[in-house]
Formats: C-alpha cells, sequence, structure tokens
C-alpha cells in the first residue's frame, strides 16, 4: 500500500495502536480497525467502561472521605474560638486543585480548536474532492453532448451539400463514426456518474457532527471556567451559600469530565487503529459504497507506478479519434469548399467544435489522472489522523486534570466552608460586623472605679 502524499503514521498513533484490547470476556482483540465487528466494538466499549470505573471510584472516595470528615470529627473543647490546626492548609490545597483546573481549561480550549481543525481540513478535503468528480461529469456530458449535436446538424448537413462527389461523402461518413466513437469512449470515463456515495453529503454530515462537538465541549469548558471562578470567589468572600452551591457544579462538572475521558479515550483509540493503515479499510468500505472496480479504487487512493490508469485505453482511443476527424476536417476543407461553398460554414462550425472538445479532452485527462483526489485523500487523512487526533488527546489531558482538580476540591471545601466564621444575625441586620464587639462592650457591667489618693479632691 502507498501511503499518502505528506501523511506519515506519527508517534501517538504508533503508540495508541500498540496498547492491548480486549472484550467483555477480557480476550484479547486484535488492534486492526473492524468497527463493524462485535469484538472491536466490546474493545472501545469497555475502554469507555474504564472511565466509568474511574468515576465510581472517585465518587466513593469522596464519599467515604465527607462522611469520615462529618462524623468522626473531635469535638471541640468549650469555649474554642481559634479554627482547628491545618485550616490555611486545607483552604490553600483548594484553590492549587481549582488553579490546575484552570490550566486544564486552557488545554481544553486548545484540544478543541485543534480537534476542529482536522474535521475542518477533512470536510475541504472532502468538498474537493466531490469538485473534482463532479467536473469530470460535467466535462464528459458536454463534450459527448457537443459531439452528439455535430453528428446531428452539421454532419447531416454536411453530407446533403456533398452528394455529388462520392469519396467526400465517405469521408464526412467517416468523420461521424468517429464522432460517434468518441462519444462512446468517453461515456465510460464519467465513472462516478450514478454512484450513491456522495462526497458532498458526507463533508456536510461531518460539519454538522463536528459543529455540535465543538458547542458541547464549549460549553463544558464554560461551564467548568465558572465553577471555579464562582469557587475562589465563595473562598475569598468566605459565603457559604456560594460555596455549597458550587460543590453541588463540583459534583456535576465531575461526572461530565469522567463522561468525555471515556468518549475521548475510546475515540483516540479508535483513530488510531484507522490511521496506523487507513488503505485497505478505505478501499473496501468504497467498494461496498460505491460498487466501483478495484482497478479504479486503487488507482486513486494508492496511485503509484504500480497501478496503471484504468482509463487509458479509452483516452487513447479518443485522442486518436479526435485526431483523425481534425485531419478528415482539414481534407474536407481543402477539396469540398472550391467546389461547394455551401459547406464553408458547417466545416467552420465542426472545427470550432473540435477546437472546443479538444480543449475539454486534455482537462478531463489532467482531472483524471490520480495526483488530484490522490492530493485530496492524503489532506482528509492528514486532517483526521494527525490534527484531530492531536486535539483529541489534549482534550483527553485537560478531562484528566478536571477530573482530578474536582475531585480535590470536592474533598477541600467542605472543611473549607467549616472554617468559615460565623455571621451575627443582629450584625448582618444593621449592615456592619464592627458593631459587634461593641455590643457586647455595652452589656458587659460597668465595674466600680477604685479610688486612688492622688484622684481625691482637696478642699478649698
Amino acid at each position: 500500500m502507498g501511503a499518502p502524499p505528506g501523511y506519515r503514521p506519527s508517534a501517538w498513533v504508533h503508540l495508541l495502536h500498540q496498547l492491548p484490547r480486549a472484550d467483555f470476556q477480557l480476550r484479547p482483540v486484535p488492534s486492526g480497525f473492524a468497527p463493524q465487528e462485535q469484538e472491536y466494538q466490546q474493545a472501545l466499549l469497555l475502554v469507555v467502561a474504564l472511565a466509568g470505573l474511574g468515576l465510581g471510584l472517585s465518587l466513593i472516595f469522596i464519599a467515604v472521605y465527607l462522611i469520615r470528615f462529618c462524623c468522626c470529627r473531635p469535638p471541640e473543647p468549650p469555649g474554642a474560638k481559634s479554627p482547628p490546626p491545618g485550616g490555611g492548609c486545607v483552604t490553600w490545597s483548594c484553590i492549587a486543585a481549582l488553579l490546575v483546573g484552570c490550566t486544564g481549561i486552557g488545554i481544553g480550549f486548545y484540544g478543541n480548536s485543534e480537534t476542529s481543525d482536522g474535521v475542518s481540513q477533512l470536510s475541504s478535503a472532502l468538498l474537493h474532492a466531490n469538485h473534482t468528480l463532479t467536473a469530470i461529469d460535467h466535462l464528459v456530458l458536454e463534450m459527448m453532448e457537443r459531439l452528439d449535436e455535430a453528428v446531428r446538424t452539421e454532419l447531416t448537413t454536411l453530407e446533403e451539400v456533398l452528394t455529388q462527389r462520392t469519396e467526400l461523402v465517405a469521408a464526412t461518413r467517416g468523420a461521424r463514426r468517429q464522432a460517434e466513437a468518441v462519444a462512446q469512449q468517453l461515456q465510460g470515463l464519467a465513472f462516478w456518474q450514478g454512484v450513491p456515495l456522495s462526497p458532498l453529503q458526507v463533508a456536510e454530515d461531518v460539519s454538522f457532527v463536528e459543529e455540535y462537538r465543538w458547542l458541547a465541549y464549549v460549553l463544558l469548558l464554560l461551564l467548568e471556567l465558572l465553577v471555579c471562578l464562582f469557587t475562589l470567589l465563595g473562598l475569598a468572600k468566605q459565603s457559604k451559600w456560594l460555596v455549597i452551591v458550587m460543590t453541588v457544579m463540583s459534583l456535576l462538572v465531575l461526572v461530565l469530565s469522567w463522561g468525555s475521558m471515556g468518549l475521548e479515550a475510546a475515540t483516540a483509540v479508535g483513530l488510531s487503529d484507522f490511521c496506523s493503515s487507513p488503505d485497505t479499510y478505505i478501499l473496501n468500505l468504497t467498494r461496498e459504497e460505491t460498487g466501483l472496480g478495484s482497478d479504479i479504487l486503487n488507482y486513486y487512493f494508492l496511485c503509484n507506478q504500480a497501478v496503471s490508469n484504468p482509463f487509458q485505453q479509452r483516452l487513447t482511443l479518443s485522442q486518436r479519434a479526435l485526431a483523425n476527424i481534425h485531419s478528415q476536417l482539414q481534407g474536407l476543407e481543402r477539396e469540398a469548399v472550391p467546389q461547394f461553398p455551401s459547406a464553408q460554414k458547417p466545416l467552420l462550425s465542426l472545427e470550432e467544435t473540435l477546437n472546443v472538445t479538444e480543449g475539454n479532452f486534455h482537462q478531463l485527462v489532467a482531472l483524471l489522472h490520480c495526483r488530484g483526489l490522490h492530493k485530496d485523500y492524503g489532506a482528509a487523512l492528514r486532517g483526521l489522523c494527525e490534527d484531530a487526533l492531536e486535539g483529541l488527546l489534549y482534550l483527553l489531558l485537560f478531562s484528566l486534570l478536571s477530573a482530578g482538580a474536582l475531585a480535590t476540591a470536592l474533598c477541600s471545601l467542605p472543611r473549607a466552608w467549616a472554617l468559615f466564621p460565623p455571621r451575627n444575625p443582629s450584625a448582618s441586620c444593621s449592615g456592619s460586623h464592627l458593631s459587634e464587639p461593641f455590643l457586647h462592650a455595652r452589656l458587659e457591667p460597668v465595674p466600680h472605679l477604685r479610688s486612688f489618693p492622688s484622684c481625691r479632691r482637696r478642699p478649698h
């Protein structure tokens, strides 16, 4: 198999492709890309299940930690007003975890952009390939219509004009047979005509799915960013209600992070299997969907010296027939026009049609060469297997950092809000907490003043 120009499987593709795979019965599964096989589907679902297992273990650990914190705390001695030791470390560990989560959010935005760029490159390659195939069909149809029109009008008129010269009529009929032969050969060059698979439809479907995937990740990233920022704000303001609300939101985002991690891991593993050897799978899939022959598909997907052009014979015969028509028209112009001046107009029209047809034919030969479509194939693989896969790995790193940071924050937040000082209801109504010490001072009894000798009044 010949690799597309500029595409080589990256180190990440080789690394992920070497990871062991197993089905639900933990039996080894080959790493070849086979999404239609049940064992391979189970292997990818098992990767998603591992992320679910990680979520379950995280929730169990958080629950055990919080139960131990709530139920196993030693009783505080009466009258103790100082916070327990280690409170500052708990708050700072929560802040550090949230900052790590913010770093993961930045990585997630970059990975989301890289994935979107790769899918956009895939869609652009499919659109360009669709333009090439459409241009081939259009050129073939136009050339056939021009030749059919020339046979029905100009050549028929020319035969009627030259009826008195048998040899000239024979030359005209020879040009007619050559034009019909060219039309017959051209009919087999529109190989994509009538094929149910449309690259345009595939590109539209890919773009539609990618648009919603990109939007979903942006919303997830923004949600986690808001949770981190408002949690930091709650810690700075020592607001219990805000920290409690953000704790519940952190639990929700933790579940979403583990879920996205499972999808990203399974997609990255499957994509690495595809990108390690894409030609075989693409050839088989395209053959099933289009019904085209192996010679045509091998020529465009492989495009090497070992595979010959399946249209070469048709192109050669068409080119020879066009050259024969051109020489016959030149002979008729030399011999027929001096004797039959009325034959000049159909001959000039035939030469114009022939010139346009030859120009379209050379353009058709260039489009039928494997270089253009094979270049689009290579661009699609680079977008999918380089940029998109790299973006998926960055998203996987984001999910991992997010899950770790949120799990740490969920363990630290309850201990952090327990250290917040209680708020006095009367102080909250007055709007100032600074008046609280003065209220206590007014309620305390005023001690009797001791009389000192130096303070006695002397009688006047």
